[in-house]
């Protein structure tokens, strides 16, 4: 069996050692493997560091001045997310492997260590942590469509409904239904309605704002959008492009339902104002019909 291919390019490494010699070189071998990496000689310089910088991981020498590794690992494992900590120390410093884990590293290597040994660390580290990372995107994804799924959506309304009240930004919603699906089920087959559900996942992620809107199975050939900053307006706009490429798709039709945040509502209440605009939006397109 192969290893992992893993791109080492996309990994940022923060050397911690008052051993300037040491952390030069392991920054040489370092990025001879392909990693960034940059080295500072106490803590209090990393803790700076990696304020500004995307780092996603930091060696740390056990034994510092001033700011010992024990003290960083705990206050990074503390105030910053998503960096994984490798301890280092010598033979003879009595550092135990059980406490520097429970203090917030992900690992721990003896001085001296070879490359091989390190990176064969890294790798474990990070194979460990795009498994977790795969794993709770499947548990927040519908399958069929490669939209959220409706227990996500419940979960991120309510995180932008309170970003919203605090930050005063505006917050929009649309809900979509696939017009006559059941209908087109029964006429074509259960596999052609999944084909037309895939394609609206497809159509939706298509035609929202990307890195900005989120877009969501709500059930059924049911669908949700969370459109960040933007008032009816904007809303509207995404609506009408994904009527336009329903349209031009050419096999359903789709209803939609808009709503934007005010302070008073609840992610209840915003939720029904949708619903109720989508029912509304979908009596009157049957009635043209």
């Amino acid at each position: 069996m192969l290893p992992e291919q893993i791109d080492y390019t996309k990994e940022s490494v923060l050397i911690v050692d008052d051993d300037v010699y040491l952390s030069e070189t392991l920054e040489k071998l370092l990025e001879a493997l392909g990693f960034s990496a940059r080295s500072t000689n106490n803590g209090a310089d990393a803790l700076e560091l990696l304020k500004d910088s995307d780092f996603t991981f930091v060696l740390t020498d056990m034994k510092m001045p001033e700011m010992g590794g024990m003290e960083l690992i705990e206050r990074i494992s503390k105030n910053i997310s998503n960096v994984n900590i490798i301890a280092m120390t010598g033979y003879t410093e009595g550092y135990k492997y059980v406490d520097v884990i429970n203090a917030g590293a992900s690992d721990f290597i003896k001085k001296p260590f070879n490359l091989e040994e390190l990176e064969a660390k890294i790798r474990r580290i990070i194979t460990e942590r795009n498994l977790r990372r795969e794993l709770n995107r499947l548990s927040i994804t519908d399958s069929l469509t490669e939209l959220y799924n409706q227990r996500h959506f419940y979960s991120r309304l309510q995180e932008e409904v309170t970003r919203a009240k605090r930050q005063r930004h505006p917050l929009s919603l649309i809900l979509l239904d696939l017009d006559k699906f059941k209908e087109y089920n029964d006429a074509y087959g259960h596999l052609a309605g999944d084909e037309v559900l895939r394609t609206a996942g497809q159509i939706i992620n298509r035609c929202i704002r990307v890195g900005v809107d989120s877009g969501y199975r709500y059930g059924g050939d049911e669908f949700a959008i969370i459109l960040i900053d933007a008032d009816l307006e904007i809303a509207n706009e995404i609506g009408r492009r994904i009527q336009n490429a329903f349209c031009e798709n050419g096999k359903i039709g789709v209803s939609l339902g808009y709503s934007r945040f005010s302070d008073e509502m609840s992610v209840k209440d915003l939720v029904s104002e949708a619903d109720k605009e989508l029912y509304k939006d979908k009596t009157m397109r049957k009635n043209n019909t």
